[in-house]
């Protein structure tokens, strides 16, 4: 490479910008998760702090944080939300873990293989319980909407997932349903509540709801692309998981709707349970790349992640702004 080229070389996109951009607000957010966690039952605040201590980017509260900043809020709401945010946030990650069976969580071992199931859905239930009462402390009923209906949509999403797992003709409409559920909703609601405490016109709470929601879009795809092209280390989870559980998600559903014969019928026993070996998966790592199904998921990411940035143009340009589009390219750029 030249002098020249190795100047003009765009550095890879980072949280970083936004990471210190909320810096002082993120303190003031996790001394209320500490208090907040708090409870007579030593359990509780153990197993919720294993995995609100366990390396996660905190990308939902600081995008609370980030749309505060974006508008110019000057009071301290958005501290609570973006605690709300983050409790609504890990209880579904403690009740997903068990509905998966999941062994590995950001690269640690899961509370549910530590504690047992029983434990990481009451202790989920309590931060669920916990959510609530930050939203009432807000003192907004329109906050109180927004963010309750957002966990309604993702409890949703998730019984959606668990009837479509191990149904290899599933349409990429309910697909795309499903993670715009699951995920896309709590990325919409943390951006929308923003604007709502700042009191800002509709108009802007539907831009930053829907920078959010194509935000979390992107994220999910990505996040799906990653189980076919990356390893434990990179995802902080088992390679593979999705493949072994039988999500039909879209890199699966892109590489069945272009297989030939012998491929479907792969794909039909590894998604219903009986082909799901360390050298099937390998076997299905091929067919996603043959088909270029992991490829078109990254550019489907790319689509909803230009989508997300235009949501912003309505807003003036500076540090916050800078910040909120240069996540979007990270969670997009996190597969390369």
């Amino acid at each position: 490479m030249t002098v020249t080229a190795t100047r003009l070389a765009k550095p890879a996109p980072s949280l970083d910008p936004m990471i210190r951009l909320v810096a002082d607000d993120m303190n003031a957010v996790n001394q209320v998760i500490i208090d907040r966690m708090a409870s007579e039952i030593p359990l509780i605040p153990q197993l919720a702090g294993h995995l609100i201590a366990g390396g996660g980017k905190r990308m939902r509260p600081m995008l609370t944080l980030a749309s505060a900043q974006l508008l110019g809020y000057r009071g301290t709401s958005h501290h609570v939300l973006a605690a709300a945010v983050e409790f609504i946030h890990t209880a579904t990650l403690l009740h997903d873990d068990v509905v998966d069976g999941s062994d590995l969580r950001r690269g640690r071992r899961t509370a549910n293989i530590i504690w047992g199931n029983p434990a990481s859905v009451l202790v989920g239930d309590f931060l669920f319980s916990r959510s609530f009462q930050l939203m009432v402390d807000a003192g907004s009923l329109k906050v109180l909407n927004i963010l309750s209906g957002a966990s309604a949509v993702i409890a949703e999403g998730e019984v959606n997932q668990l009837t479509a797992v191990r149904q290899v003709g599933l349409a990429e409409e309910r697909y795309l349903s499903i993670i715009d559920a699951k995920t896309a909703a709590l990325f919409a609601a943390a951006c929308r509540i923003a604007a709502v405490v700042a009191e800002r016109p509709e108009a802007e709470e539907l831009a930053l709801e829907a920078y959010g929601r194509n935000l979390g879009i992107a994220f999910q795809l990505i996040d799906d692309a990653i189980d076919y092209v990356s390893d434990a280390g990179t995802m902080g989870k088992d390679a593979g998981d999705d493949f072994r559980e039988g999500k039909m998600t879209l890199p699966v559903i892109l590489a069945y709707a272009r297989a030939n014969d012998d491929e479907r019928q792969f794909w039909k026993d590894a998604v219903e349970g009986r082909r799901t070996s360390d050298e099937d998966f390998a076997h299905a790592v091929a067919l996603v790349r043959k088909s270029r199904a992991v490829d078109d998921t990254m550019a489907r990411a790319r689509h909803y992640g230009g989508l997300a940035i235009e949501a912003l143009r309505c807003f003036a340009d500076g540090p916050a702004k800078s910040a909120m589009i240069e996540a979007v390219e990270f969670a997009v750029a996190r597969a390369y």
